[in-house]
């Protein structure tokens, strides 16, 4: 009861914001948006019509058509459905193998959090643009891969993470308790550590999510990412810049969906370390 209290006041806290409100709003709208695409869409997003070669927006297509005679709006809507895919499930492999990786480091130390910590260190010195490239070019594109790919090059965010937090956490008179009763190592990580510990990661999820859709159409513009002719936001912007003479709707709109929503998702994963931060909800 006490934690279903704490989790109705944090959620009280978060929706008390306006910003964080309108955030939901938005992010909430492209979600249902991915899951009903194939109802929205009024046109198959791969049906090519060459004789609608790049028209500019009218009733028959709203946003016209780009330079295969495809309507533009279907595949931006279809492109939500990828962009959140890729970003979510890249989140989740990187906070599930980072977290896992980050409490091993924090409880047992030693040797294994020396090659955990250096082993991660070495992923950090790389960027994550630059990374995600390569493992594209080694293992292949595809929503599948993609996922796969940005998780294990964002994962070492969340090893730091959970490390520290271990760290504090694994020297309190409970843990210490805990194995003077008997309890096992990973018993003692599983049951008391991680939920100890989850709201920052919780944080670190949220804002990872609109970090990882920008990196998936950065890979997508640059032609590493989703292959065609699946529809994706940075794909959809790499083939419009060349017309933007001729239909700059084509290019400008799926942009704007990208900025739309990984800023909401930003201020939304804003929203959402104030009301866990205890300080800010007067707790402290």
């Amino acid at each position: 009861m006490k934690n279903n209290g704490r989790w109705k006041k944090t959620v009280k806290t978060l929706f008390a914001r306006k910003v964080a409100r309108v955030s939901a709003i938005v992010v909430g709208l492209f979600i249902l948006t991915a899951i009903f695409a194939p109802i929205i869409a009024p046109y198959d997003p791969n049906y090519a019509d060459f004789a609608a070669y790049l028209q500019g927006p009218s009733k028959q297509h709203l946003l016209g058509t780009d330079n295969y005679g495809r309507d533009v709006l279907s595949r931006i809507i279809f492109g939500t459905r990828v962009s959140l895919i890729i970003g979510v499930f890249a989140v989740m492999i990187a906070c599930a193998i980072g977290t896992f990786l980050g409490m091993i480091a924090g409880y047992f130390g030693g040797i294994v959090d020396d090659v955990i910590t250096r082993l991660m260190e070495a992923v950090r010195a790389i960027p994550q643009i630059i990374l995600a490239m390569a493992l594209t070019a080694v293992f292949g594109s595809g929503i599948r891969n993609l996922a796969i790919i940005l998780g294990i090059s964002s994962m070492a965010g969340y090893v730091r993470m959970m490390r520290g937090q271990v760290l504090t956490i694994k020297q309190s008179d409970y843990i210490m308790a805990g194995k003077l009763q008997g309890n096992k190592n990973f018993r003692l990580m599983f049951r008391h550590i991680l939920p100890n510990s989850i709201s920052p990661i919780i944080v670190m999820m949220t804002q990872q999510v609109g970090s990882t859709i920008l990196a998936e159409a950065g890979l997508s513009f640059l032609g590493l990412g989703i292959s065609a002719p699946t529809a994706s936001w940075g794909s959809m912007v790499s083939e419009g810049r060349l017309f933007l003479l001729q239909n700059p709707v084509f290019a400008l709109t799926p942009g704007i969906c990208v900025a739309v929503l990984v800023i909401s998702l930003n201020m939304f994963g804003d929203g959402v370390r104030d009301a866990l931060d205890p300080r800010l909800r007067g707790e402290v």
